[in-house]
């Protein structure tokens, strides 16, 4: 059996911006994704509102740096084949750095922790999957607007900036803008038929990825 590591922000733990509470446990994307790819693959979701990529955010009573609490999980849940990563809809906000091409470095600086973790009983590093979240959109709530900043104008860069750093450092690449939009009811957060494409278009490309 294949293990895959789900590795995100809000987007990966479900929340439905409908109800304020969280998508229903067969409309979250690693589940649509772990349904997808069959019984032989165990798909674990990691995913925790706010998280960013490498950046400190002290408004949550949780750690949200998604590089300082990663090499924990990593150590967790090993051995792992695979790591989806798809983090950077929360560096956009201006609090943060509200960059692109910033976000790119954090994203790079989540995969030399994933690839240079002492993994328990000397287990190997899993390959990598960058996935660029979808796009922000304009949101007429208007604290989340305040929130999200530039967001609309910076979020589709992430995609350029992030397919270059897995090409350079060898990792596999999806862009979700290609199969969800974000809902303008907060401008960055998914309904449940966008939440669900995402995990059914990830996964032709974690089956290459761990057939290769």
């Amino acid at each position: 059996m294949k293990t895959v590591l789900c590795y995100g922000d809000s987007l990966t733990w479900g929340h439905n911006p409908e109800t304020l509470g969280r998508h229903e446990y067969e409309d979250q994307w690693p589940t649509t994704l772990a349904r997808a790819l069959g019984p032989s693959f165990h798909v674990i979701a990691e995913g925790l509102g706010g998280r960013t990529t490498a950046y400190d955010d002290f408004l949550s009573g949780a750690d949200r740096n998604g590089a300082r609490i990663l090499p924990t999980i990593l150590s967790t849940h090993s051995p792992i084949d695979l790591i989806v990563i798809m983090l950077g809809s929360n560096d956009m906000k201006p609090s943060i750095h509200g960059s692109a091409v910033i976000a790119s470095y954090g994203m790079r600086r989540l995969i030399e922790i994933v690839r240079g973790h002492a993994y328990p009983f000397g287990g190997a590093a899993p390959r990598i999957i960058l996935v660029a979240p979808p796009h922000i959109v304009e949101t007429g709530k208007a604290d989340y607007a305040e929130m999200l900043g530039t967001g609309a104008i910076e979020s589709p860069k992430l995609a350029g900036f992030y397919q270059t750093a897995a090409n350079e450092m060898g990792c596999g690449f999806f862009d979700a803008a290609s199969v969800a939009r974000c809902t303008p009811l907060d401008g960055v957060h998914l309904d449940a038929e966008n939440t669900r494409n995402i995990g059914k278009a990830l996964a032709p490309l974690v089956r290459v990825m761990l057939a290769t």
